[in-house]
Formats: structure tokens, C-alpha cells, sequence
């Protein structure tokens, strides 16, 4: 595999991660992803909570679960409350009813702050992969397998790389960040 696909390979996973982390992120709307990391207890083994029930939005504000096995009803509400989502779920013996609550102003900030740390964890992974590039391509010269300009256009490539992944990155942390602010 050539130095540009396996660097742009790295600053690729990079901003799958910022996706993959952002869309876990509540924006004051009931939406399934936000159980996505939701492991149950069933019968000792952690399961996917969508495996272990019907999950819906049936309006703007509410999630419900209901367990394909009504006696996990208890391990799956224990899992929502345990996965720190600041949620409080609450059944009737068949079904679990989750309130997504209103997002006030302060928990608003917070979930944006923890965007902008996500998203420069994945600009420090896109830097690093540039950097490893870099001097993949010093060593090249040293080794004498390419010549001085081709290493000056290699560092060109690098950083077109890295500029354009650096504004996706940019790009996808301000649409959370508005999706979270106005939502």
C-alpha cells in the first residue's frame, strides 16, 4: 500500500471516530443513537440493548423499550441507568418508557465542550498520521529510495491530507455544536 493511502487511511478512521463519538451526543430530541453503547446483563452475558429489546421513538421527547423477554425488563433499566446518559427510565411491567428531559442552557455547554474535546482528539490523530507521513517520507531520502523533490511533494501531499481532514473535522464539530445549541 502507498505512504498517501495508508496516512490518509489513519486521518479517515480519524473522522469516522468524530462521526461514530458525536452522534452518541444528546441533542434534546429522542433519538435511538444515544443508546447505542448500552450494554444489558443478559443472563451474564453484556448484550446490545437493541438485541434484547424493541426500541422506538413514538414522539419527540420519548424513547420506549420494549423487552423481547418480559423478564429482563429490570436488567434493561438498570443498564440505562448505569450507561450515565442522565436518563430516568421507568416501566410498566411490559414496556419502558425513557423521558428524554429538556436540555437546559448549562448541560447545553457541557455537551458542547465535550464535542470540541472529541473532535481535537481526532485533530491530534490527524496531526500524528501527517507527522508519521513526514517522516516516513525523511526516511525514504536517507534510505535514498526517493530523491529531495519528491520528498518536497510528499510534505505538499501530507498537508493537503491533513488540511482537508482538519476541516471536515472542523466542519462536523460546528453542525453538532449548532444541532446541540438550538435544539
Amino acid at each position: 500500500m502507498s505512504l498517501y493511502l495508508e496516512i490518509e487511511l489513519k486521518m479517515k478512521q480519524a473522522l469516522d471516530n468524530l462521526h461514530n463519538e458525536l452522534k452518541h451526543l444528546r441533542t434534546g430530541r429522542a433519538s435511538l443513537l444515544v443508546l447505542d453503547g448500552v450494554q444489558v446483563d443478559y443472563y451474564g452475558v453484556p448484550t446490545p440493548i437493541n438485541q434484547v429489546a424493541n426500541l422506538s421513538v413514538p414522539e419527540a421527547t420519548m424513547i420506549t423499550a420494549q423487552p423481547f423477554d418480559p423478564s429482563t425488563i429490570g436488567a434493561i433499566e438498570k443498564a440505562i441507568q448505569q450507561a450515565d446518559l442522565g436518563l430516568n427510565p421507568s416501566n410498566d411491567g411490559k414496556i419502558i418508557r425513557i423521558p428524554i428531559p429538556a436540555l437546559t442552557e448549562e448541560r447545553r455547554k457541557e455537551i458542547v465542550k465535550k464535542a470540541h474535546d472529541v473532535a481535537e482528539a481526532d485533530r491530534n490523530s490527524v496531526r500524528q498520521a501527517r507527522r508519521d507521513g513526514n517522516e516516513a517520507l525523511k526516511k525514504m531520502v536517507l534510505d535514498k529510495e526517493i530523491g529531495k523533490d519528491e520528498e518536497h511533494r510528499g510534505h505538499e501531499e501530507m498537508q493537503k491530507l491533513h488540511d482537508h481532514y482538519i476541516g471536515e473535522i472542523n466542519k462536523a464539530l460546528e453542525h453538532k455544536e449548532q444541532e446541540i445549541l438550538t435544539g
